[in-house]
């Protein structure tokens, strides 16, 4: 009998998963693991949210082994040591898994593969799991990634993904293999109240109703803050409990604009990736230095704190960032008109906010994450990096009726729009009726903060 070990980390599903079809096709018995690696939490990589919603994956990811024959087992502490240990106990002769873009998913691979051979055992590390199109797929002529999207973009659509698996019937494992309890979600303090459930069934109910109902208006109507009209697939992809390659197959056997636009977001999330495997220092460390002279002390500390607690005084900003603190989660044009708020407007290091909201963002992608915030902060791979997101003009545009600032700032849920993106401007009782905030700053000074800090005023 020979044996295999299937490493589970950010791809915690059973259709289309390319390490755990190879292992079943080679070995009589697969051992489904999923490691509790303590380093990630040390690091602060291990949030509540992102717990909770973990949890909700790992029980799912087991039922749906155990309806095969199977079971997952949990280990926890540092995830070579407890791989390997599970190798020797049930004399497995190889191990699969994801390939990670990180630099601590890339350390975690040669480490895991050194103690591997030297054990006479072989690691087998497969692409195209977490991402539709593997990192360095495509190449521009004399680098090793694209920098700008829109010739990646142009060069990933020409290469189709790779063919979706199905799940397997039956998964078997060696008797007498040990395993710790799942983790359970309600045991867990601190997590948002708002969660959304986790696991593979969720992920595939979620994308069914997305491909027959929202996918059509999505070009249209995905920037539409009170309309919450984009996916809510994120934290699925995030977790791989949905299968990115299968998404963008059926995204487009859906065919229309709706499709294509939800297509390119999702060859965004590759993008990202691509940068990352290339530049993994991006992920602490500016991608394009801008020389900023960030604002430090106790105001920006003061301002900064108002931000996290949607206290800044700009409506559409602060529905966004107590959204997220509800959610665990927000729309991507949130996200933008948070980010820029904080990086151009307050002018704080974008790391500060990438920071929170990896605390809080059941979908904290450090691939996603940190480069999108470099993106917005002007300090990544945007081509127009000196562009600031005006937060009244976005208010006006992306929630005109108010109905997404009226939802998450309900102390305004009385000031009709246009009012309601400026409070800042009744006057007298009228205003004194709203126990709102007065702005943090003024736009215009906040523009001019930028601009001296990066020294192009």
């Amino acid at each position: 009998m020979n044996v295999a070990v299937v490493l589970f980390t950010s791809d915690l599903r059973l259709h289309d998963h390319p390490p755990l079809r190879a292992a079943l096709s080679s070995c009589d018995r697969v051992v489904p693991l999923f490691v509790r690696d303590r380093a990630l939490a040390a690091a602060g990589f291990a949030p509540p949210n992102r717990q909770a919603f973990l949890a909700d994956c790992l029980a799912d990811l087991d039922a749906g082994l155990r309806e095969r024959g199977g079971r997952l087992v949990i280990r926890s502490g540092d995830a070579v040591r407890e791989v390997c240990a599970l190798v020797r106990e049930t004399d497995a002769d190889e191990v699969h898994m994801a390939a990670g873009v990180s630099g601590y998913a890339h350390a975690r691979e040669e480490r895991l593969r050194t103690a591997l051979e030297a054990e006479g055992r072989r690691l087998h590390v497969h692409d195209t799991v977490v991402t539709a199109v593997a990192p360095g797929a495509v190449l521009p002529a004399g680098s090793d990634h694209f920098a700008v999207f829109t010739p990646y973009f142009r060069r990933w659509a020409e290469l189709p993904p790779r063919p979706v698996a199905a799940a397997p019937r039956t998964v078997r494992l060696p008797e007498g293999v040990g395993s710790e309890p799942l983790p359970v979600r309600g045991a867990l303090t601190g997590v948002s109240p708002g969660l959304a459930r986790g696991g593979e069934t969720e992920a595939r109910r979620l994308l069914a109703n997305w491909l027959r109902s929202g996918i059509t208006r999505y070009e249209d109507t995905h920037d539409d803050l009170a309309g919450d009209a984009t996916s809510r697939l994120s934290p699925h992809l995030h977790f791989g409990t949905l299968s990115a390659a299968e998404a963008v197959h059926r995204a487009r056997a859906a065919g229309g604009p709706g499709a294509e636009a939800f297509v390119r977001q999702l060859c965004w999330r590759d993008f990202h990736h691509q940068v990352l495997a290339a530049r993994p220092e991006a992920a602490a460390e500016d991608y394009r230095a801008r020389q900023d002279r960030w604002r430090t002390g106790a105001a920006a500390e003061e301002e900064t704190e108002a931000w996290k607690e949607g206290r800044t005084g700009y409506p559409v900003v602060d529905a966004a960032m107590r959204q997220l603190r509800h959610e665990g989660w927000m729309p991507g044009r949130g996200r933008l008109l948070a980010a820029s708020f904080l990086t151009k407007t307050l002018y704080v290091d974008w790391r500060t906010g990438a920071r929170h909201f990896l605390d809080l963002l059941v979908d904290g992608d450090l691939a996603n994450n940190q480069l999108n915030w470099q993106w917005t902060a002007g300090t990544g791979t945007d081509t127009r990096p000196n562009r600031v997101l005006n937060p009244v003009r976005q208010g006006l545009r992306y929630d005109p009726q108010g109905r997404y600032v009226h939802r998450w700032v309900p102390e305004l849920a009385g000031l009709p729009a246009p009012q309601v993106h400026e409070p800042w401007r009744l006057q007298g009782l009228e205003r004194a009726r709203y126990d709102y905030p007065d702005p943090v700053v003024e736009l215009a000074d906040g523009l001019d903060r930028f601009r001296r800090g990066r020294g192009t005023g």
